[in-house]
């Protein structure tokens, strides 16, 4: 039986009128997040991270961009490719910001674009 993602996940849902569903207890993993047809990730820290452009309250978020935490090491499409510092759209070399929020920042050719941590609790 699949269940919703609690947390922030479950916010995310809501406030973008998505259902979010995953069939594990826990963080979702890349093959789950793939599955489910999310285009735009990104893993850092075990942490699968999930473009957040199209969701309403990504969007009115303010934060403050904070240190440098990572960067895209790799390219994937196939989640047995997937390594720390993988990503399937953004280019090798993208460098990832904390903020003083729950979002992290890619930065591409000048663009800030918010990336939010698909987490479970």
């Amino acid at each position: 039986m699949r269940t919703l993602w609690t947390g922030l996940l479950l916010l995310s849902a809501g406030c973008s009128g998505q259902q979010i569903m995953t069939e594990t207890i826990g963080n979702p993993t890349v093959e789950e997040v793939l599955d489910e047809g999310r285009e735009d990730i990104f893993l850092l820290d075990d942490i699968v991270y999930l473009n957040g452009e199209e969701i309403d309250w990504v969007q009115e978020r303010e934060y403050v961009l904070g240190e440098e935490v990572g960067e895209v090491t790799a390219q994937a499409t196939e989640p047995e490719e997937f390594k720390d510092g993988t990503a399937n759209v953004l280019p090798v070399g993208t460098v990832i910001y904390t903020t003083d929020t729950e979002l992290n920042i890619a930065i591409v050719n000048g663009k800030k674009i918010p990336y939010i941590p698909l987490v479970e609790g």
